[in-house]
């Protein structure tokens, strides 16, 4: 139902790095940037497989308290996501791994992106399912 949607942040070029790996991990990339002179002045950006379906824009209010999760085709891209999110300046939040509570075949992970968005990354599939 969701189209796409996005965040602030406060520092485009750090931002940019931790997306790009995260999401690249995912199989996603920085699809389009907005020009600026329909922005104000500030850098905007969509990343996705085939479209643009989470952006970036650079100011405003950023911070903790907003949650996301990115789909993962499987369960490699999952710890993919939460290495390279890791690598790229993310903070744990939760590792690779089952969320029973969820059900039983949540595979998650959870990484705290520089401005303290709760990323995550999760498959939905069974261990040895099809992909």
């Amino acid at each position: 139902m969701i189209d796409h949607t996005g965040c602030v942040v406060s520092n485009w070029a750090k931002s940019k790095a931790f997306y790009d790996a995260a999401l690249g991990a995912l199989g996603a990339r920085l699809i389009m940037t907005v020009p600026k002179e329909f922005t104000g002045g500030m850098n905007v950006g969509g990343y996705g497989r085939e479209k643009p379906d989470w952006w970036l824009r650079e100011g405003g209010e950023p911070g903790p308290g907003r949650h996301v999760a990115f789909t993962a085709r499987n369960r490699a891209e999952v710890d993919a996501f939460y290495k390279a999110a890791m690598a790229a300046g993310g903070r744990d939040n939760g590792a690779p791994g089952i969320r029973a509570h969820y059900h039983p075949d949540y595979y998650g992970a959870f990484v705290l992106d520089p401005d303290g968005n709760n990323i995550e990354a999760v498959c939905h599939k069974p261990a040895h399912g099809p992909e």
